[in-house]
């Protein structure tokens, strides 16, 4: 039987390289839980940061969910290069879990879109930050231990840890987002 290629859908390369915003969105395979286990989501966090900063990569905004990661991350420098940092934190994270868990647990590619502006990255943060809200897992994002941030305050608080209430855009898909159509959206295989 003839094998039928995979059809490229990743921008050119220099979409990728550089200093640019980006939502990524990467799945367990066949969606397993595996991040249902606060070790496992604890040290896949701790992974995120150290491969963010060792490859000058600034993450605005992640969340650790049982089945899939989102983040908002944003390249340093105009060598930083998103695609060799998503497949670095997934093949540091394999090995790190290889003894409990499946040779391969990552889906082969992820969903990016690329931001065209800046201020178009609000509303994203508030999206990866709602998405255990939206599950139903927590009744205010602050409460979810597996999402925060590495560039700004998380969760935001108020005097002696006193947590304030977050005032949160509404939206629940990216036509609801304000500025409209605001990203390119493609699936990529590092």
């Amino acid at each position: 039987m003839e094998r039928v290629p995979r059809k490229n859908i990743r921008f050119a390369r220099q979409e990728y390289v550089g200093r640019r915003i980006y939502f990524i969105t990467i799945c367990t395979e066949d969606r397993r839980r595996i991040f249902q286990n606060a070790s496992r989501a604890k040290t896949a966090i701790e992974s995120l940061k150290r491969v963010s900063d060792s490859m000058g990569v600034l993450v605005h905004a992640f969340c650790v969910m049982p089945d899939h990661v989102h983040i908002l991350v944003e390249g340093k420098s105009a060598t930083s290069d998103v695609v060799k940092f998503v497949a670095q934190w997934k093949q540091t994270t394999g090995y790190l879990f290889r003894h409990e868990l499946p040779r391969r647990f990552w889906q082969r590619r992820f969903y990016d879109h690329v931001l065209r502006r800046i201020e178009d990255s609000d509303p994203i943060d508030w999206y990866i930050w709602m998405n255990p809200v939206r599950r139903g897992m927590v009744a205010e994002p602050q409460q979810y231990p597996f999402s925060g941030s590495f560039t700004v305050e998380w969760p935001k608080t108020e005097g002696r840890g006193k947590t304030r209430r977050l005032r949160l855009p509404v939206m629940t898909t990216a036509r609801e987002w304000p500025s409209g159509e605001m990203a390119k959206s493609r699936k990529v295989r590092p």
